[in-house]
């Protein structure tokens, strides 16, 4: 079928969605199964950390380019590289034996994530329009920010019932019915003239400006903060970045194109999203504070969390429903808004024992709620906003974001409540460690609010209302 024709199906969603299961099948469940993968394998703890960290780093050191690659390489074919990458990784943790093939098999996944994530939200972009785009990006959303939630619990039952790899038996049958799924899926491109560019020297600049800062982020606190080579790896990236953005800015074919931010809902809707992944480290906070502080086991901490999981995905298509009819602006800022109350919440650490489970519980669940309601009208916003030739870019920045947020929010919440637990008052430092969180949803709000438009999102036009050219229209 022409492209130009082709109008997206509940078949070529589901293919989509099976992809980014299989990214949170690999990304999430790992973390489960540590002490099991540890005995079977016999390698040290620091290893098998490295090993699962390499997937979230390679992934954020290559989704933009990958993204951008997209745009001009084909977007289905970027999505087939990335389901063929998940099934080699995926494969070589089946098979390994040690800490070699754990390792190669943790980069692939992770280059997997950078290749599925951003060609499937410009697939949805290309494919559907108005309402069903914004019920397709539903559906992507649920397989994104629910599928962490979800993954983890089937990855601890899986594990527990059929051994740890059979978790990456299952991801390669994803990533295969992904590809079947998509089959029929004609290719789609960004427009451009002349032979294919790249922008290598850009890319090399940017991976190692990133791998400073996750250096930074992640070990800071081992190497101490004030410690010479936590010191020299800032100025890496600080120089880095800096060097970075004289560079795109002057050149033709770039790896970002800083363009997309003068698009203000784009930003609101990027920048909103990086902070609210940063509230991440609420997860972090709050399940060690009820361990160490109040005695619950690892499974009753995770049980804390089930609430969550319900409501993101249960209000998921309520967030889509509510910004089809009001706009994004209104569910993104609610959705922000009851997160962060949720998450406020679980910082009342004076009340005894069964009160304070209570308020966590409800704080999971309002943390969840609000994510459902916020991540479509965010999405939709980013993606809708992006120039037709440049989506997967665009969508590559913005998750980019997620990443990033999610890793800065978890390094600065640990490092508050180790540094306020060391005194041995553990009631504070969990306080003052949901503060942080709390502080970073209300930048998200304030985001929202001064960048997003009112009108941003709506699909159906009211009575006596003329559609501008290129406005969404409509689909019934």
């Amino acid at each position: 079928m022409e492209a130009a024709s082709y109008k997206g199906t509940n078949k070529m969603i589901t293919g989509i969605v099976f992809g980014v299961i299989s990214f949170w099948l690999f990304a999430q469940s790992v973390v489960n199964v540590v002490p099991a993968v540890q005995e079977d394998l016999g390698i040290s703890l620091g290893t098998l950390n490295i090993a699962i960290g390499l997937s979230a780093l390679f992934s954020g050191l290559f989704i933009v380019a990958a993204g951008g690659l997209a745009d001009k390489i084909g977007r289905k074919k970027m999505t087939y590289i990335g389901l063929i990458l998940s099934v080699i990784g995926s494969f070589c943790l089946v098979i390994a034996q040690g800490s070699v093939l754990l390792i190669i098999g943790r980069i692939l996944q992770g280059l997997s994530a950078a290749c599925i994530m951003p060609a499937t939200i410009a697939l949805m972009k290309a494919y559907f329009e108005g309402a069903e785009r914004q019920r397709a990006l539903s559906y992507w959303s649920i397989g994104s920010w629910g599928g962490s939630g979800a993954a983890s619990f089937a990855g601890g039952a899986i594990a527990t019932s059929m051994g740890w790899r059979w978790i990456f038996i299952f991801c390669i049958i994803f990533s295969l019915l992904g590809m079947w799924l998509l089959r029929d899926t004609p290719e789609s491109k960004g427009e451009s003239s002349g032979a294919f560019k790249f922008d290598y020297t850009g890319l090399l600049v940017f991976i190692i400006t990133m791998v400073a800062l996750n250096i930074v982020i992640t070990y800071g606190s081992d190497f101490g903060w004030t410690s010479l080579i936590t010191i020299a790896l800032t100025i890496v990236t600080i120089i880095g970045a800096i060097v970075f953005y004289r560079i795109e800015k002057g050149k033709e074919v770039v790896l970002i194109d800083f363009s997309l931010f003068k698009n203000k809902p784009y930003s609101g809707a990027t920048i909103s999203n990086f902070l609210l992944n940063a509230i991440a480290g609420t997860l972090v906070v709050a399940n060690t504070y009820v361990q160490l502080g109040r005695g619950f086991s690892p499974f009753q901490s995770g049980m804390l969390s089930l609430g969550y999981l319900v409501a993101v995905l249960a209000m998921i298509r309520v967030g889509e429903k509510i910004l089809q009819k009001a706009g994004a602006k209104s569910p993104m800022i609610w959705g922000s808004l009851i997160t962060t109350v949720g998450v406020a919440i679980m910082g009342l650490t004076f009340l005894p024992d069964f009160a304070y489970t209570v308020v966590v519980f409800i704080g999971f669940a309002l943390f969840g709620l609000g994510l459902g309601v916020y991540a479509t009208p965010s999405t939709d916003t980013s993606v809708s906003n992006a120039p037709s030739n440049k989506v997967g870019e665009a969508a590559g920045v913005y998750k980019m974001a997620s990443s990033l947020g999610g890793a800065f929010g978890v390094a600065i919440s640990a490092t508050v409540f180790t540094s306020i637990s060391a005194a041995g008052n553990l009631e504070l430092a969990a306080t003052a460690g949901i503060i942080v969180n709390v502080l970073f949803g209300v930048l998200s709000i304030l985001s929202i609010i001064f960048m997003v438009p009112r009108d941003a999102g709506k699909t159906h036009v009211e009575e006596g209302d003329v559609p501008t050219p290129g406005q969404p229209q409509p689909s019934h």
